[in-house]
């Protein structure tokens, strides 16, 4: 367990090593100066040559990347071109709202999806599972903007249900939750589809197995075999895709966040890009590659403990 666990941290570094690289590569061909934008038009060249060289923009490629590389270790994210704040404290302003609702949309998927696809599973090819499929793959196949427009039209705009914009009044839980409802279901709405397929499929697969049948043969009952035994297994691809998928949650959370005018890394990243301030992209970035590489580690290590064929192989 001790060397599985020092090669998943060794891959992680490495990814986020390769991720901080080719980010330096794309914002190198992304046009337009940050001391320009920085400064205004009305600078001088002198003026912005001096921001160059206090920025390190003067320098080789290789030497800004290694020297990023080495602040980022050091939790040290930068400078903000347009306020000079650092900008690890606007990343920390932004990044709880849209943690909570990224785990808002992960629990709206694993309390929704989980159950319809284990009823969907034990009630193959009835009416009620060819209902759930009908719906499920319905979802899936909307986009995340679409969804939340219609549900800010109809269920803030018409029906006045939820607030239209924001993340709630400060200091006030029942505010901030009424806020948080309709942009979690937005993001976790696909997910709650594509979970319940999935657990359908596993489910099914795993009812098949030698172990079940033995459980059946002693005379235990299918609805203590499925929630006792089968589903435990069943649920292993649900973690490892989610782990897998939390890049997409949080790419669904930019798009929520730009419609609902919610205060978060998403908004914050693409307000970095409109600016070309990019000290503030590179870090909302990074941050971001963190977190997917972290879920992909605990997924796994989730895994390892759901799952006893997983274990014998460590």
């Amino acid at each position: 367990m001790f060397f599985y666990l020092l090669r998943r941290l060794v891959l992680a570094a490495s990814v986020m090593l390769l991720a901080i690289s080719l980010l330096f590569c794309l914002v190198f061909l992304v046009p337009g100066d940050p001391a320009s934008v920085a400064l205004g038009p009305r600078a001088s060249e002198a003026q912005k040559q001096a921001l160059r060289e206090h920025m390190g923009l003067d320098r080789p490629a290789i030497v800004q990347i290694g020297r990023f590389i080495g602040n980022v270790a050091t939790g040290d994210l930068g400078e903000d071109v347009l306020t000079r704040r650092p900008v690890s404290q606007l990343i920390a302003r932004a990044l709880p709202n849209t943690l909570i609702l990224a785990l808002s949309a992960i629990a709206w998927a694993i309390l929704l999806g989980i159950p319809l696809g284990c009823w969907a599973a034990l009630r193959q090819n009835s009416l009620a599972d060819r209902l759930i499929g009908l719906l499920s793959t319905s979802v899936i196949a909307l986009p995340a903007f679409v969804v939340a427009i219609y549900a800010l039209l109809i269920f803030a705009v018409t029906l006045k249900w939820f607030p239209a914009i924001g993340a709630g009044r400060q200091g006030d839980p029942v505010s901030q939750l009424n806020a948080l409802v309709l942009p979690s279901l937005t993001v976790g709405l696909s997910w709650i589809g594509y979970i319940s397929r999935l657990v359908r499929a596993s489910m099914l697969e795993v009812l098949k197995e030698n172990h079940i049948r033995t459980y059946r043969a002693f005379g235990i009952g299918e609805r203590l075999i499925a929630m006792r035994y089968a589903l435990p297994i069943a649920v292993v691809p649900v973690v490892s895709v989610l782990g897998v998928g939390i890049g997409s949650l949080l790419s669904g959370a930019v798009l929520t966040e730009i419609v609902f005018a919610r205060p978060g890394l998403g908004k914050l990243a693409f307000d970095s890009v409109i600016s070309r301030n990019f000290p503030v992209v590179m870090g909302t970035v990074v941050v971001t590659s963190g977190f997917y590489v972290l879920a992909n580690l605990i997924a796994d290590l989730i895994n390892t403990f759901l799952d006893p064929r997983v274990r014998q192989e460590l």
